[in-house]
Formats: C-alpha cells, structure tokens, sequence
C-alpha cells in the first residue's frame, strides 16, 4: 500500500510500538482518543507483540515474569516483562515502589486489563481501524498482517515507520495486504520528524464507532 491508500476514516488508531513515538504523534495530532496497551511501553520484539495479539495478551504483566533492574527516571522505575520482551518506563512511580517491592502493581495490571479489553472489543467492533508500528521488517510484519487478518472483523491497515538514513519520507514496496511501510529520517527522531508525521496524517480522521 501507499500512504494515499491509507488516507480516510477510522474508528480507531492503535499504536503497536515499538516505544512511545506512534502514541505521541497521534496525540500532538489529535488522532488518539484513548489509551492503547502499547501506547506507553518499549516493545523492540515485535514477534513478542504479535504473539500478545495472538494470545489476547494472556501472559501480559505476569508478577513471576517482572524484574525492576534500574531506575527510568527520578519519578518511575523500570520494570521489565521478561517474557513479553515489554518495558514499562512510566507506570511504577518510585514514591510508591522501590527497586524490590511493586506494591501498586494490582493497580498498573487493572489499568492495562481495562486498556487490553478496549483494544479486543475495538477489532471486533469498529469498521476500520488503523495500527501504526516503528522499526519492523518485512518477515515479522507478514507475521503480524496475518495474526491481525484474523483477529480484526472488518477492515485494517498497518503503516509500518522505520527510521533509516534517509531525508524526506520513503515509500517501500513490501508488497504485503494492508500494510504501508515507509522510511523517515533516523536523526531526532522524537521531536525533527513532526513536519513528515503530519503530511503522513493529512487525510486521516476519526469518527465515532458506528457499531459500539
């Protein structure tokens, strides 16, 4: 697909990872209208992240499965999912946790079960929804085409955004249904790539769920 393919109305867009850039651009572009599992979370293995989509996130958060190996910042620590290859960054704030003790992990496990059941409610539910995941290949996004191919009822696209060594945007020619993969410029790419994000969103809205 090409990014006029994808232009038009949806009733939903999902960041898939692989950190927190999809979320923040559909946010500054007033494309996100709620929370998603992966908004806020480093997920770098995106056979992990398919492999929660296929499972319905069954192993999600597993306290057996977490370690707290270092602080993210003065206010939250890390906290790792070993199993999901998922890194929590912002949910476990140090005034409430230490480095060996998550006490308000009940807490951050209903937050994400409420933000999970959303996201499985939408694919079922929305007549087309759009994902977006940074840094990804052409053999793992087949992959997760096929797990969302079956999970979703009605229609999806995927855009693919991997930063690489170019200047301007990038079409790539995967030759993959209802995926769009592109290139952006791998320099700043937090805040320097904000004019490119928002040529790719021109055209895309969101409109109220015609089936919820």
């Amino acid at each position: 697909m090409k990014i006029n393919e994808i232009k038009g109305a949806y009733n939903a867009i999902y960041s898939l990872g692989e950190n927190c850039i999809p979320a923040l651009k559909l946010r500054k572009f007033n494309l996100r209208e709620f929370a998603g599992p992966l908004d806020w979370v480093g997920s770098p293995n995106l056979p992990k992240v398919t492999n929660l989509l296929r499972t319905n996130f069954s192993n999600f958060l597993i306290s057996d499965h977490l370690i707290v190996p270092q602080y993210a910042s003065d206010e939250d620590l890390l906290v790792v999912d070993t199993v999901n290859h998922i890194s929590f960054n912002h949910d476990f704030k140090t005034h409430e946790n230490t480095l060996n003790h998550l006490p308000s992990l009940p807490q951050v496990q209903a937050k994400y079960e409420k933000r999970i059941n959303h996201f499985i409610e939408t694919q079922s539910n929305s007549e087309r929804l759009l994902f977006i995941r940074t840094e990804a290949n052409i053999k793992d996004t087949l992959e997760l085409e096929n797990i969302l191919s079956q999970l979703v009822k009605y229609n999806f696209c995927i855009l693919i955004v991997n930063h690489s060594k170019v200047t301007e945007i990038v079409e790539l020619d995967w030759k993959i249904k209802n995926v769009c993969a592109i290139e952006m410029p791998n320099e700043e790419i937090w805040e320097g790539n904000d004019l490119l994000w928002e040529r790719i969103f021109q055209g895309i809205t969101l409109i109220s769920d015609k089936f919820n």
